[in-house]
């Protein structure tokens, strides 16, 4: 196993400049919580103050017990005192009970508001940062970090503020007997700072080195326990390789989590023996002093307590500036998340919309594009022009870079070189949001989501979401009206396993839903990925009689394995490995006697050739 190694001068100098995120992280906390923090903070000071009046009062006390007890004197004053002395107990835990709650609910606001800051964050983030594990690691930082390590660090600047008002009182009560009694106090606690930033530095460390193992345990325990994976694990018996994976990673993270324990506390031992000697040796010459009839027992006992919680609060004031400096270095996980920048960039927004307003031309102008990380290539010098108002249908092998070009048109990605025009308008001339929205599409994978047809449906334009005219006719063109009409609440249906009452659908019906998704949106562009992959035949016929009429007087892109799906557009294009190798429409195609016309005989055969050439006619 390796643990960090403790930070040395070097180290630890470099690593104080984390500090320069406290301002930001109080920021958010005040945002967040507004009046509370202050009212927090006030409470806080207030409560600094009560343990002073209580070793005041307790000198006070002994004092006059002794002068009561001694003389045969009233015990009026002592009762008065130890009455007192009860009162500022209470105060003092009403106080705490108070301050409880306002930290509980500024917690839970700050939470919820950071959590919204890094949602709002990834989903400004462009599919490209998805393609890296060096964002997954952020995100993955930043989540477990927005849970609490900004609340903490206010939470420790209060508890710095308390602390040191408490202190410095003590240090005014324990001066008047020795001006070196608050600077024997301070050194008795210096090697716990020591000991706390060691282990701050050495813990930060730690986890920025595990974070992909920490990811890795969550994704073998979501393989074992999620639905997704739940029949293939079953089926290949995969559920005891991902346990046992689980525990080796999660042990491993285990046993280097209490080695980094065990040295801290053997550290705070070594620190707490410092402490006590020299308290001891403080303790001993008040003795002397009380025996020589220097001070009185009430001095004496007041010192003890002073020094004792002095000693306590010393330790606490530093644990809580450790605590500070480790959540800072945190805090840069989750500061340096919020300050990632998309990659997508509108050179000249709003240029051109009027365009895209009616059916546009597609062009792909010598684009050139590969995927984040990869080496090859998916596009080279890729050029492709499709006009606009008409269906046109891209084929080819897997991994051709069919899939590419509709991710390339949804502005999902920008190319390398080259440019995607849309109505003679480079894409990156119109901010994503503005331009997708004159864009529906089908992706290959589209979402499952678990709630009710009619907002399945509507996804695809919340505007529509009152429009049960609307949301139908777009079920009725994809083809789903009747999945609808099987359902115990037709559009009202709940549909998934996740929630009680869910329904769940077939692959096929779920695709149709993806469709009516896309229909439903009133754009001049459909972009369909896989469309009919999960129907039969029978149904395919249908749609596509459907699916012409609707996309009449719009730009249809259709990427397909299905042969039977593509000879019903207008244009066929051939793709092997990011080019175009034949184009033409099936008719052509088929007379061209290419690789189109060989897969048509592989998929179909002689009759449907002999038919589809009829049909042609």
């Amino acid at each position: 196993m390796t643990i960090p190694a403790a930070p040395g001068g070097r180290d630890l100098l470099p690593t104080l400049r984390e500090l320069r995120h406290l301002p930001a992280a109080l920021g958010l906390v005040r945002r967040a919580a507004g009046w509370r923090l202050h009212a927090w903070l006030a409470l806080l000071v207030f409560q600094g103050v009560l343990p002073v009046a209580t070793v005041v009062l307790t000198k006070l006390f002994v004092d006059a017990l002794v002068a009561a007890t001694g003389s045969g004197g009233e015990l009026g004053p002592p009762v008065a005192l130890a009455v007192a002395l009860a009162g500022v107990l209470v105060l003092a835990e009403a106080l705490r009970a108070l301050t409880r709650w306002l930290r509980t609910a500024q917690a839970e606001l700050v939470r919820d508001h950071i959590t919204g800051l890094i949602q709002e964050r990834a989903l400004r983030m462009d599919l490209a940062a998805y393609d890296s594990p060096d964002y997954f690691d952020r995100l993955h930082r930043a989540r477990v970090d927005a849970r609490h390590r900004p609340v903490a660090v206010v939470e420790n600047l209060g508890m710095l503020l308390q602390s040191t008002l408490t202190l410095v009182a003590m240090a005014g009560v324990l001066l008047r007997f020795g001006w070196w009694i608050p600077l024997a106090l301070l050194a008795s606690t210096a090697p716990a700072l020591f000991v706390v930033l060691r282990y701050a530095l050495a813990q930060h460390r730690w986890r920025v080195r595990t974070t992909t193992d920490e990811r890795r345990t969550w994704y073998c325990d979501w393989l074992v326990t999620a639905r997704e994976p739940a029949a293939e694990i079953r089926l290949f018996g995969l559920g005891d390789h991902f346990r046992s994976l689980y525990d080796t990673l999660q042990g491993r993270l285990r046993r280097e989590r209490l080695e980094l324990v065990r040295r801290s506390a053997l550290g705070e031992v070594a620190a707490s023996v410092v402490g006590l000697g020299v308290m001891g040796v403080a303790l001993v010459w008040m003795v002397h002093r009380a025996l020589a009839g220097a001070v009185t027992l009430g001095d004496l006992a007041m010192f003890a307590q002073a020094f004792l919680q002095g000693q306590k609060l010393m330790r606490s004031l530093l644990e809580t500036a450790g605590q500070i400096y480790a959540n800072s270095l945190f805090l840069g996980n989750l500061m340096e998340f919020l300050d990632l920048r998309p990659g997508l960039v509108t050179v000249d927004g709003g240029a051109g919309a009027t365009a895209l307003r009616e059916a546009p031309d597609l062009v792909f102008e010598r684009v050139a594009f590969r995927y984040p990380g990869m080496e090859r290539p998916v596009l080279d010098d890729f050029s492709l022009s499709m006009p606009g108002g008409r269906v046109t249908a891209i084929i080819g092998d897997n991994g051709a870079g069919k899939s590419t070009l509709v991710k390339l048109l949804c502005r999902l990605y920008d190319p390398e070189g080259g440019r995607v025009l849309m109505g003679g308008v480079d894409l990156r001339k119109l901010p994503p949001e503005e331009m997708r929205r004159r864009v529906a599409a089908l992706l290959q994978e589209p979402v499952h989501y678990n709630e009710t047809v009619r907002l399945n449906v509507a996804f695809g334009d919340l505007d529509a979401l009152g429009d049960e005219e609307r949301v139908l006719a777009a079920l009725d063109a994809a083809g789903a009206g009747e999945v609808v009409g099987g359902l115990p609440e037709g559009l009202d249906t709940l549909l998934g396993r996740w929630y009680a009452g869910g329904e769940e659908l077939s692959v096929g019906q779920w695709q149709r839903l993806a469709l009516a998704r896309a229909f439903i949106r009133q754009a001049p562009v459909l972009l369909l990925d896989e469309p009919t992959s999960a129907m039969d035949s029978w149904s395919e016929v249908a749609w596509m009689d459907r699916f012409l009429d609707f996309a009449r007087n719009r730009t249809a892109v259709i990427v397909t394995h299905r042969l039977t799906t593509a000879r019903r557009a207008h244009t066929i294009h051939l793709m092997s490995e990011g080019r175009i190798v034949e184009s033409g429409s099936h008719e052509e195609l088929l007379a061209l006697g290419g690789r189109y016309a060989a897969a048509w005989r592989a998929q179909v055969g002689e009759a449907g050739e002999q038919g589809g050439r009829g049909e042609g006619k």
